[in-house]
């Protein structure tokens, strides 16, 4: 018998999977032994096709079952295949869960089709972007610079450029020199280069859960395995930090402090101290996350852990792909002390140098005043916004739960768990033209089966309105079978 449990951080396609493979494993389902359609059996457990197909899916390739077109899915044998990458006590992604990722994001593609009202993105609206203000500028820079401006440049990045950064950290409490700073390709760059710098393959990397899927998307290509801490309205949780510390030995910390992705979370000040205070006691670098802290549209965040840093741990990276322009890649990081020679040489084997011409106009921008002219217009804009995404979740989807974020691009979303589950809503939203990201995207360890993320500024009122209508009607759509009374214990095979 097999009775799918609605209230389990486990995904309904592996509850599937699971009972199939012992099915297998036991000998109850032998080797010819044909399996329902895909259809049929969501129908029969009261879920949508999508789950059954990803059970199928992994079966497939662990050399479980096999399909052939026409004849249907027949059970093979179970070959000599790996177990699962599951460590309950590292809290490393499992394999299933890696498998999970990949495959979500394939799905994402689908959000991409010209008739899908897409809230999945992670870059604000193109109506955002400001043109005609880096044409001017990179029109100024040719001018005035010639050949140079499309030379090679600084691998740390374009003097006048970081003193621009570094005076404008000054303003935000931050001390910091232009000899301090480092030009990267963007955020990630940055990031990426942090977990470089200090971690190795096999080490252990600390973050929240849910965390900014670009960072597991890191320590999955460096080898490094991410141990998720729970996060509240607070941000994450740092009661049980020092815990994980001890038990772990990780040799690197990274945190979102403001404006948390996904969840729009800030953290308090006290956890902000205590964080720090902890980190400094057992010498855990930080890697700051701030891309998201000028975003602010709803009063003014603590400061920066950066700021607050007396011990010389903290790693503040940042970029102005939010509130400018996502494609110059402009980013940087701001590091104290012998790190930042580490960090410049892995940044020059990485890419030798970011593009002279951007980080040229980027500097021009900041000379001019206009970018924080044009973030004024930015954050109401996305105030406005964030109210109109309120309004239509309020009307159409009343029975999901998520807070107000007070900057950032996101909306966290949980949907009732005696529905579908994000995945299984996500097809059938696409197919009704609307997309989001799914919470296991954001998961160290595939849990958020029950939360969404939604970019309250990637469309205008008008199509946040008609867009959560389409998703209020798709999830009522599946949850009405789910209601069901006879769909919550199901006897199989």
């Amino acid at each position: 018998m097999l009775t799918l449990n609605r209230d389990s951080q486990e995904p309904i396609y592996q509850q599937i999977k699971r009972h199939l493979r012992h099915q297998i494993e036991t000998g109850i389902l032998a080797p010819g032994d044909r399996l329902p359609p895909t259809r049929d059996l969501a129908d029969q457990l009261g879920v949508a096709r999508i789950s059954v197909v990803a059970a199928y899916d992994e079966l497939k390739d662990e050399g479980a079952i096999s399909a052939t077109v026409g004849r249907g899915t027949y059970v093979t044998k179970l070959g000599d295949s790996p177990p699962l990458e599951t460590n309950p006590t590292l809290g490393s992604l499992p394999g299933s869960a890696r498998a999970q990722a990949s495959d979500l994001r394939d799905l994402l593609r689908l959000a991409a089709r010209p008739d899908v009202i897409d809230f999945s993105q992670g870059t604000p609206a193109e109506d955002f972007l400001p043109v005609d203000m880096i044409r001017d500028a990179i029109n100024m820079v040719l001018s005035r610079d010639g050949a140079a401006a499309v030379a090679y440049e600084s691998p740390e990045g374009y003097a006048p450029l970081r003193e621009a950064i570094a005076a404008s950290l000054h303003v935000r409490g931050i001390e910091s020199h232009a000899d301090e700073v480092l030009i990267t390709g963007g955020c990630q760059q940055a990031l990426d280069l942090g977990v470089q710098a200090l971690m190795n393959p096999g080490d252990v990397l600390l973050t929240s859960n849910p965390t900014y899927a670009g960072i597991l998307d890191i320590a999955r290509a460096r080898g490094v395995t991410p141990v998720g801490i729970s996060v509240d309205h607070d941000g994450m949780q740092t009661s049980t930090l020092e815990s994980l510390i001890i038990e772990h030995r990780p040799r690197l910390l990274y945190v979102a402090p403001t404006y948390h992705n996904p969840t729009g979370t800030v953290m308090s000040l006290h956890r902000r101290r205590h964080l720090l205070e902890i980190a400094a006691a057992h010498r855990l670098p930080i890697l700051e996350d701030g891309v998201y802290e000028s975003l602010s549209y709803a009063g003014s965040p603590p400061a920066s852990l950066k700021a607050l840093d007396e011990a010389g741990l903290v790693l503040y990276a940042s970029s102005f792909s939010k509130i400018f322009l996502p494609g110059m890649r402009i980013g940087y990081l701001a590091v104290s002390g012998r790190l930042y020679q580490r960090l410049a040489r892995v940044k020059r084997a990485a890419d030798v140098c970011t593009p002279a011409l951007n980080q040229r106009a980027m500097h021009a921008v900041l000379e001019s005043g206009r970018l924080w002219e044009h973030l004024a217009y930015v954050q109401k804009a996305c105030l406005i916004r964030r109210t109109a995404m309120f309004d239509a979740l309020t009307q159409r989807l009343p029975e999901a739960q998520w807070s107000e974020p007070s900057g950032g691009l996101y909306l966290w979303v949980e949907l009732p768990a005696d529905g579908p589950t994000a995945t299984e809503l996500f097809m059938e939203a696409v197919r009704m033209g609307v997309g989001f990201a799914m919470g296991p995207l954001f998961h160290t360890d595939g849990q958020g089966a029950y939360h969404l993320r939604l970019n309250i500024a990637a469309q205008d009122a008008d199509q946040i309105q008609e867009g959560i209508q389409r998703l209020g009607k798709a999830w009522h759509k599946l949850a009405a079978d789910y209601a069901a009374p006879d769909r919550e214990s199901v006897p199989f095979l």
